[in-house]
């Protein structure tokens, strides 16, 4: 494609040793042409080049990563929990934690946590808002975020107008940062059957994505299947109605029920059944599954089962969750951690779990995770000199800060280390 001349559309020129488009091979000697915050032309630097392009040397330039799991409000919970005995242990820890931070610390928290994800690459974040009352207090985050109003409905039912006024007043709070909102009614054990309901209702109507956390724990599937075990003695006192379980799985219990829209986006899935797998086979097109493989070797949880996923098509991504369960917010070690699980994931795939997998579940595809002609400028750049077809291990293998980012078509700063 021939370069755009600034003359005319004021465009920005970034040239590269490589730009890896991601659906395209990698590109030596590229350049990207941007302008008001989309990319104009990607191509060879032959094509595009101009007398005004920044040049940005023996680098690669790749699209920004997209982390699909979040809960930035516990970014100030690095090694605050031991690693816990049970799941339930976990929550408890986590709840009395809860209890005790303050709105100013989990301001600071989310501001942490943002230049966490900016220092390893993260250009755009799925974030579960657990305290959506402390967004009239952010200033604009500094990359592309969809904020996910967390719901739950353990101890007392929410009406549908709640539902609806709550979600709405969360959504139009903020209308102008880069991104978007969600709903995610948290999960099968504290979130009733009526409030996804309502929750896929409202996410149709506003054309709005819903993430959940589902069968994440073993005792999650044990309270499902057999009415019983540690999870169930830990909810049943607090007020939880019991009689959805038993007999069930959690992935049948909201998919038989109908209660997850077209496009849901399913956290952990760590423990399928046989039955869950034909479910899930059947209805491989209508969801999208994020792993978090360093919250799932804090947890001690047996292997994820990548491979079924695979096999049947599932749209796979990658996210981090909190620094509750993690030592870091950080996509190339979740790749890495990843990778040493499963070797038959190559880096080429693994990256598209953090990249054009993600934009293709929260409805970009196309738009966000590559870099294409009409796709939003969202960009980070990795030293790299070596062959092109190293270019992909070059990537997954890095382990330093990323000193260069973009979003939005604006560079940023880059962020502190802490």
């Amino acid at each position: 494609m021939r370069g755009i001349p600034a003359l005319f559309l004021r465009v920005r020129t970034l040239r590269a040793r490589f730009v890896l488009p991601i659906s395209q091979p990698p590109i030596e000697d590229g350049a990207v042409q941007i302008h008001q915050g989309r990319i104009v032309a990607v191509g060879e630097w032959k094509d595009l080049r101009c007398d005004d392009a920044e040049d940005l040397g023996e680098q690669v330039l790749l699209p920004g990563l997209i982390n699909a799991h979040c809960h930035l409000d516990y970014s100030g919970m690095r090694n605050a929990i031991l690693q816990p005995s049970s799941f339930s242990q976990w929550v408890r820890r986590l709840n009395e934690l809860k209890r005790i931070v303050t709105d100013d610390e989990y301001l600071k928290a989310i501001a942490f946590g943002f230049s966490e994800l900016q220092k390893w690459g993260t250009t755009s974040v799925y974030n579960i808002e657990s305290f959506p009352e402390l967004m009239v207090r952010m200033p604009a985050p500094p990359l592309r975020t969809w904020w996910f109003y967390e719901l739950i409905d353990i101890r007392s039912r929410v009406h549908t107008d709640d539902v609806v006024a709550g979600a709405l007043a969360f959504f139009e709070s903020r209308p102008l940062w880069l991104g978007g909102f969600g709903l995610s009614p948290h999960a099968p054990y504290t979130t009733s059957l009526s409030l996804y309901e309502l929750s896929r209702v409202c996410c149709e109507e506003y054309a709005m994505p819903l993430m959940t956390h589902l069968a994440e724990t073993s005792e999650e599937y044990e309270m499902f299947s057999t009415a019983s075990g540690v999870l169930y003695d830990f909810l049943q006192p607090l007020g939880r109605d019991m009689s959805d379980t038993g007999g069930t799985t959690p992935i049948r219990h909201l998919v038989e029920s109908g209660v997850l829209p077209r496009g849901a986006i399913l956290t952990h899935m760590n423990f399928v059944s046989e039955a869950d797998w034909q479910l899930l086979a059947e209805r491989r097109s209508d969801f999208s599954v994020v792993h978090c493989p360093m919250c799932h070797e804090y947890f001690g949880r047996g292997p994820f089962p990548l491979e079924r996923f695979r096999e049947i098509g599932m749209n796979l991504c990658l996210g981090t969750d909190s620094l509750a369960s993690n030592r870091a917010l950080n996509l190339f070690e979740e790749m890495r951690t990843m990778m040493d699980s499963h070797p038959s994931v190559r880096p080429a795939e693994a990256l598209a779990m953090v990249t054009i997998n993600p934009a293709a579940a929260i409805g970009l595809p196309g738009q966000l995770g590559e870099l294409r002609e009409g796709a939003f400028a969202d960009m980070i750049a990795l030293p790299f000199a070596g062959d092109p077809a190293a270019v992909f291990d070059s990537i997954a293998a890095n382990e330093s800060r990323v000193l260069w980012s973009m979003v939005n078509g604006e560079a940023l700063t880059p962020a502190q280390s802490v």
